[in-house]
């Protein structure tokens, strides 16, 4: 990994970018609904700016809902913008060392995320990272879309968590079944809400793991033309 942007996923694939991170395992079997998260916020305590290893805090339960959907072969994949990148807070290889040290703390639940995408452009970063609405960058549904590609994911059936509107919104650009906010404020959530349609149902939790709980309760992951 270089602050560069060189980045190698688990199955080697590569994407030579500075402004762009993709690690992704194989697909546990083709056609699969998959859980899009956020992570600062929704598995991570978010700290403005999250850079150093000793202020990274999993959220109570996140990682055992996490371990749920593992347990039940759902796919796991965190979409998460990183502007401290772009405006030049911190690099590449401090995004990476808090990587590692939450894919540690999440393995002693017997929990893993199958991938991790992340944009660091911005309208207000750094040459060369200066970039106004990147297709990967949320709101928009790049690292969705780049994900469902090399993991051969199902959007129609796949959901997203996230504690901001643009997460949501992300996932309604994708074509996802729809999206969990939370906690957020009253602007968040009126700004989720607005995202509701006929397509796209917009739910809200208190955290992650009552989030995974109510769309396992309703087996929304669950492939019915099987049944």
């Amino acid at each position: 990994m270089t602050d560069a942007g060189l980045m190698t996923g688990q199955e080697g694939q590569m994407i030579d970018d500075a402004g762009l991170w993709c690690e992704v395992g194989p697909a546990v079997s083709p056609r699969r609904a998959a859980l899009f998260l956020d992570r600062d916020g929704v598995i991570v305590t978010d700290t403005h700016y999250l850079c150093r290893v000793e202020d990274m805090r999993v959220i109570a339960g996140a990682a055992a809902a996490i371990a749920r959907c593992k347990a039940l072969q759902i796919p796991v994949v965190v979409v998460t913008n990183q502007a401290g990148i772009g405006r030049g807070y911190y690099d590449w290889s401090a995004f990476h060392a808090v990587q590692d040290a939450l894919k540690a703390a999440l393995a002693v639940e017997g929990a893993h995320l199958d991938g991790v995408l992340a944009c660091a452009y911005h309208a207000e970063g750094r040459a060369p990272l200066r970039v106004g609405n990147h297709p990967w960058r949320k709101p928009n549904p790049g690292m969705i879309v780049e994900a469902a590609r090399r993991m051969q994911l199902d959007l129609p059936r796949s959901w997203i968590v996230g504690d901001r509107s643009h997460d949501l919104a992300a996932g309604a650009a994708a074509r996802l079944t729809g999206g969990t906010l939370i906690e957020g404020d009253a602007q968040e959530r009126q700004a989720a809400a607005k995202l509701a349609s006929a397509r796209f149902i917009v739910d809200t939790a208190s955290d992650l793991s009552a989030a995974v709980a109510a769309l396992l309760d309703r087996r929304q992951f669950e492939d019915r033309g099987r049944f």
